[in-house]
């Protein structure tokens, strides 16, 4: 029996779980190649740009290295937002004649920069639950469409009288057409999110180190 053919013998709920476990590849792929693009322009952007700011904050000008961290240029680094959170709260407080003193100036700059790190992270892992939703729900899914398959057999078994593999072909194919397309799901969902986890992780790192680095800075700016 073709697919084709397997889909006309299916019942109403099989089919309605084999278009859930199509809905489910689709979101899958479709949040894997979204994330994949942004973490590639992420780490492409950041390495053209913090030579870039380094450069201007070494030569002491803060309105440069703000003006290339808010640029469009670079609107998918992670770096970028992070910095720029940093220079902003920095030049604030300076242009705003707050007064204070050098550790409140550092200990305002240092908060505004763990909440753009916070936020940024946040942003970078959105839809990446999905892919492990999808990834430890998926077989089960598959699985009760292969129950379904099971009792379709045993009703062929008891409309015909007959236990013979014509009674029960339709109903065990369809069960192992729900089985292996709750695994096709599955699989790519579970390999996508450990690839998508482990380029998170790697991106907080390098959010913390260019976090404590900028904050180094302006402890020596402000010394």
């Amino acid at each position: 029996m073709d697919l084709m053919h397997m889909w006309n013998e299916m019942g109403f709920v099989a089919r309605a779980i084999a278009v859930i476990l199509v809905i489910m590849s689709m979101i899958s792929f479709g949040v894997a190649i979204e994330r994949i693009y942004t973490f590639t322009q992420a780490r492409k952007q950041s390495k053209l740009y913090a030579p870039q700011v380094a450069k201007h904050l070494k030569e002491g000008r803060l309105k440069d290295a703000i003006a290339i961290s808010s640029s469009k240029n670079y609107r998918y680094s992670h770096l970028a937002k992070v910095v720029l959170a940093g220079l902003q709260e920095y030049q604030f407080q300076q242009e705003s004649g707050a007064n204070l003193s050098r550790e409140d100036l550092l200990d305002t700059v240092r908060r505004s920069i763990q909440r753009a790190t916070a936020l940024t992270a946040n942003d970078l892992k959105k839809g990446v639950n999905t892919l492990a939703t999808i990834g430890s729900t998926a077989p089960f899914v598959g699985l009760l469409g292969t129950v379904v398959g099971v009792i379709n057999a045993f009703v062929g078994i008891a409309s015909t009288g007959s236990g013979g593999i014509g009674a029960v072909s339709a109903g065990i194919s369809e069960a192992l057409v729900e089985t292996a397309l709750g695994l096709f799901v599955a699989i790519p969902a579970v390999w996508f999110y450990n690839y998508l986890t482990s380029r998170l992780e790697y991106f907080n790192v390098e959010m913390d180190n260019s976090s404590s680095e900028l904050v180094d800075y302006f402890i020596k700016k402000t010394a």
